[in-house]
């Protein structure tokens, strides 16, 4: 029987622990319907009243889902006179969120 050096038994160790941390997320298939808006930073938002979730499309290709958004706010975006300061005020970092789409290279 063939013996290993502590050194490689523990490298066995960590990457066994390694393999069985959380896999990556699966794709998210947007189905939201997203409308064009006037911004510096956002392209488009959408959203679903069935998920209660808030997609923004992004000027750098990024796609985001916010989860678990009321119908009253995706309404006060649309009606804020800057959406950017809005987005930044209101949803970012206030509400969880999903990749759909990393941003474009």
């Amino acid at each position: 029987m063939r013996r290993f050096p502590p050194i490689a038994l523990a490298l066995l160790f960590f990457a066994a622990i390694v393999a069985q941390a959380d896999p990556p997320s699966p794709a998210i298939i947007s189905r939201i319907k997203r409308v064009p808006v006037q911004s510096t930073a956002l392209a488009a938002v959408g959203y679903s009243k069935r998920l209660h979730a808030l997609e923004i499309e992004f000027r750098n290709g990024a796609i985001y889902r916010y989860l678990a958004v009321k119908s009253a706010v995706y309404n006060a975006l649309l009606k804020a006179p800057s959406k950017a300061r809005f987005y930044d005020q209101n949803i970012r970092r206030k509400y969880r969120s999903l990749h759909v789409r990393r941003r474009s290279p």
